[in-house]
């Protein structure tokens, strides 16, 4: 096991190769998460941060290792991404509209992390490479079914709809506003990725003498909505 483990940690082709292709499958595991629900930054763009910031490490490795560049410290050219992936996220980060509400942080702190991942890989630190990418996966995941929980204890839920109309999105966003107490309404792309239909995403009112299930089933028998689930 030392021996595999030094000759990970050791600089050369095989290795180069093995970090490049590991920072894409991490990156490609926590983007596929953002992907399913619809968000601005998904799979691919989680692939290539990842990727980016892991070869821009190995840049400054190489540099020293092979080139001889006399370096105090290899990281300097891979210390830019963790400043310059914040361009990136703040244009995931949106305002919406007639709210105060603002979208996308989740996200846009997930190419970040996503990006320190990479350069986790490149540099060869490969368990806490693998164990945050772990930990990512399981923040999207296990921690929005716990604020979906609190959010019932609220009275209010985040759901997502998806419409087989476009041009029924008024009529829709009306009807849930007048029935539903709704807010924070957003108009997005739709999730199944199907030519024509539209999504909407919004917080609602869950009255105590209803289940969450019972709201979903609710809003699947408005017009035009094809089906109906818990945002994320």
């Amino acid at each position: 096991m030392k021996e595999i483990m030094d000759f990970l940690m050791d600089f050369n082709w095989i290795t180069v190769l093995i970090r490049i292709s590991l920072a894409i499958l991490a990156g490609g595991i926590v983007g596929m998460e953002r992907g399913l629900h619809g968000r601005a930054a998904g799979m691919r763009t989680h692939m290539l941060v990842c990727l980016g910031a892991a070869l821009t490490t190995l840049l400054g490795v190489y540099n020293v290792e092979v080139l001889g560049v006399d370096w105090a410290d290899p990281l300097r050219v891979g210390a830019q991404v963790i400043s310059g992936v914040g361009f990136l996220g703040a244009g995931i980060i949106m305002l919406k509209k007639g709210s105060s509400q603002i979208s996308g942080l989740t996200t846009a702190a997930g190419v970040w992390t996503t990006a320190v991942i990479g350069l986790s890989f490149g540099l060869g630190f490969y368990l806490g490479a693998l164990a945050t990418t772990v930990a990512m996966v399981l923040i999207y995941t296990l921690i929005a079914h716990l604020e979906a929980r609190v959010s019932v204890k609220r009275q209010k839920l985040f759901v997502y709809m998806e419409l087989d109309n476009v041009h029924a999105v008024s009529g829709v966003i009306d009807h849930v506003k007048a029935h539903y107490g709704a807010v924070e309404i957003q108009v997005t792309a739709p999730r199944s990725a199907t030519v024509g239909q539209v999504g909407i995403e919004a917080l609602i009112k869950i009255p105590r003498r209803h289940t969450i299930d019972e709201r979903i089933k609710d809003l699947e028998g408005i017009e035009h909505v094809v089906f109906a689930i818990r945002g994320v």
